[in-house]
């Protein structure tokens, strides 16, 4: 999970992060921010008889009568907590192992490189927001919002609630979701926690209880230290394992009329949007019990069959385990994949028609660099990457072929198709060409999307670059997922993780060994926007729509004012027109993963 990197914006402001060694108590109508605070300077408004005021919501959810089905674990916490909590003095036990956790961060595991300190990783748009925004209403500044566009942009993304005394990684916050709530041209948007295991247990005490997982296991001692730490607080009853510990912040899947927010070291948590566009966590997801462990935050929807196929991976064999789920949403038997013999990073996959690809990059789980001080995570130069290839439907793993492809390391798949001929298939992704910095110094990245052809009668690996530019976070129309495409439309790294502009790719030229971009919009000096996302154009009623007839959304964000906006760009234009601005109420921090659900899927959740 790598983070990216376009002509825009205006005024909200600058924010400054400043640390305490002893915070103080937080004031009860506060977000429980410690060893932070995070101040926002007033937004600078105009003189002009045209401004209009923003009106803000403050209307709470209508409560729900329906009944949450079996498979849904219920998050004990709910939106009204965030101004209801009661301040709770911590016990005995408590301010022992919070002088304990102290004592780790400063003297045996202080966040020293600046790839874990919080004060440089949640620095500009990367701080989080002090609390929760309730449906808030924004203005459309230009342009207006079409009616394809009616529904909900929604971007999932961490957010610590509160900030870590020790080492932090970007990867380790609290999952937050942003949500643009559209209908009939007007937009309102609404911020809320996914209300995690770790979530609610963290605010229930009032401070962290948890390690952070990329940054807090450094080296022999920190994971002892941490490790034992962690082991004192599940035995006094501070924390409880049994409903998991993931943070829910990479991505969202909408599936069999479920909203799932996702992050791999978890299960699913099913959330959903009221009629104001209000978000309700209603809990942990085990498909009626059959899903008892993580599963990937990246899995495939094949729009054809409504059927998704997924995956988890971990350190311990089976190291990869795939699976998938039927259109009425019933999981079906795990397939354990022995032959990856080593544990590998493996964020995303890919399918086809009648396959599903892994790629084994050189990344993995690396004990020998924890024992000299370095991550567990890492990447291992002498390893060849590889690339696997199994049946979709596939029982067992004796199908399963894997073939060698030299320094192919991705971390994110765009999509692939069988060729006609069904003896070889097509893959695209970006490539990391600097695979060693992937996980501490992203801004070093460069990643090179490549398509990858692969004879499987022969095992012939073709390679062929498609742009030279530093892109990711590509996504494409979802109709064609599995299928073959023209279009992707992927984010600048400038440098990752943010992303100054996106670009349109034609796949069809890839072949030709030429630069494949068709279009292009940068944000502008200074700002930052995130993953884009397609949204086909009425594609309910139009089936024979162009592939690339629609909209690119996105968040942006102006480092110089400080404020945040919503773009809407004309796919189908050469310089992705600009259709809407909408300005937000508040900034949105820079996150990860998002989707776009129609009024019509919204409905049914």
């Amino acid at each position: 999970m790598d983070a990216l990197s376009s002509s825009f914006l205006s005024t909200f402001s600058t924010q400054k992060l400043l640390y305490r060694t002893t915070p103080p108590p937080p004031p009860p109508s506060l977000s429980p921010i410690l060893n932070v605070r995070i101040e926002e300077k007033p937004q600078q408004t105009q003189t002009t008889k045209t401004k209009q005021p923003i009106s803000t919501s403050t209307t709470p959810p209508p409560k729900t009568t329906s009944q949450t089905p079996s498979s849904i674990r219920s998050s004990s916490s709910s939106n009204s907590l965030q101004s209801t909590k009661r301040k709770v003095e911590p016990s005995v036990p408590a301010l022992i192992f919070n002088a304990l956790d102290d004592i780790i961060n400063t003297f045996i595991d202080p966040p020293v490189k600046p790839s874990v300190d919080p004060k440089h990783v949640l620095s500009q748009n990367f701080a989080p927001v002090l609390n929760e925004l309730p449906p808030t209403e924004c203005k459309v500044i230009q342009g207006s919002l079409p009616p394809s566009l009616n529904g909900a942009y929604i971007r999932n993304g961490p957010n610590p609630q509160f900030l870590p005394r020790g080492p932090y990684h970007l990867f380790d916050g609290d999952g937050m979701l942003h949500s643009l709530r559209i209908s009939q041209g007007k937009a309102s948007l609404c911020s809320r926690y996914v209300k995690t295991n770790k979530y609610t247990l963290e605010r229930e005490a009032g401070f962290p209880l948890f390690p952070s997982v990329f940054s807090g296991f450094n080296s022999l001692t920190a994971s002892a230290a941490r490790g034992a730490l962690s082991a004192a607080r599940i035995l006094t009853g501070q924390i409880d394992l049994s409903n998991g510990f993931g943070q829910a912040n990479t991505s969202l899947v909408l599936f069999a009329n479920r909203l799932l927010a996702l992050g791999e070291s978890d299960l699913p948590y099913s959330v959903k949007l009221s009629s104001n566009g209000d978000i309700e966590t209603l809990g942990r997801y085990d498909f009626d019990g059959k899903l008892f462990m993580s599963m990937t935050a990246h899995p495939k929807i094949d729009s054809d069959t409504g059927e998704a196929f997924a995956f988890r991976y971990g350190p311990v064999p089976p190291f990869l385990t795939y699976f998938r789920v039927d259109k009425n949403g019933v999981k079906q038997p795990d397939v354990p994949i022995f032959s990856m013999t080593r544990p590998s990073f493996l964020h995303d996959f890919a399918i086809t028609k009648k396959y599903a690809i892994f790629a084994d990059i050189q990344i993995g789980m690396n004990p020998l660099e924890m024992i000299a001080g370095g991550s567990p995570v890492g990447s291992d130069p002498s390893k060849v990457s590889r690339i696997g290839v199994i049946p979709r439907y596939a029982k067992d793993e004796s199908e399963m072929k894997w073939f060698d492809v030299p320094g192919f390391n991705i971390i994110h798949a765009i999509n692939a198709w069988d060729e006609e001929d069904g003896n070889a298939i097509e893959m695209v992704a970006p490539n990391i060409l600097s695979v060693e910095h992937t996980l501490e110094r992203m801004e070093l990245i460069h990643a090179l999307v490549e398509k990858v052809r692969i004879d499987l009668n022969t095992g012939i690996v073709k390679r062929y670059p498609i742009s030279a530019r530093n892109l990711d976070f590509a996504v494409i129309n979802q109709a064609y997922v599995g299928k073959k495409n023209k279009y992707v439309y992927a984010g600048v790294g400038d440098p990752m993780p943010k992303i100054s502009g996106v670009v349109k790719l034609d796949l069809s030229k890839g072949d030709q060994r030429k630069d494949c971009t068709v279009a292009c919009r940068m944000y502008g000096e200074g700002c930052y926007g995130g993953e884009p996302f397609f949204v086909a154009r009425e594609a309910a009623e139009n089936l024979d729509a162009e592939e690339d007839d629609g909209y690119v959304v996105s968040y942006v964000h102006d480092e110089n004012t400080g404020e945040s906006r919503f773009l809407v760009m004309d796919a189908k234009s050469p310089n992705l027109d600009l259709v809407a601005t909408v300005k937000l109420p508040r900034r949105v921090p820079y996150g990860f993963h998002g989707l776009f659900v129609a009024e019509s899927d919204l409905n049914r959740i």
